[in-house]
């Protein structure tokens, strides 16, 4: 195994309100994207890709029990995700698998005429883009 470069994600923890919720949602988004299931505990569960690895955790020392993209803190989690044929595979499949297609409208190009993503958002409020390569 290489050293991963300096700076590059360890990992991200998210804390989260349900984690049977979570771990289908999350689940399913990362296990498409290519993450492996890498540890599980009560209350938690993370999966990996190469050197980084992404935590859902329904931590005792929560203090609210909801998620505001839209209030300081994280807004979303940004992955690469593929072909424009896989873009559009998540965004057709989103909703079955407890996301919502964001910015429906716009999609694929919500961020942009140059841009060719689809953002979906969980039933916590979790916002992830999952951006096509070109």
């Amino acid at each position: 195994m290489t050293t991963p470069p300096i700076g590059s994600l360890h990992h991200v923890e998210l804390w989260v309100p349900d984690i049977v919720r979570a771990t289908t949602h999350w689940g399913w988004l990362l296990g498409e994207l290519g993450y492996q299931p890498f540890q599980d505990w009560p209350g938690g569960r993370s999966w990996r890709l190469a050197d980084t690895y992404i935590v859902i955790e329904e931590s005792p020392d929560l203090t609210g029990r909801e998620h505001d993209r839209q209030r300081p803190g994280l807004n979303h989690l940004a992955f690469h995700a593929g072909d424009r044929a896989k873009v559009d595979e998540f965004a057709d499949t989103a909703h079955a698998n407890g996301w919502t297609l964001l910015f429906a409208d716009k999609h694929p190009h919500a961020g942009g005429a140059d841009s060719y993503a689809a953002y979906l958002a969980n039933y916590d409020g979790y916002e992830v883009e999952l951006i096509a390569h070109d």
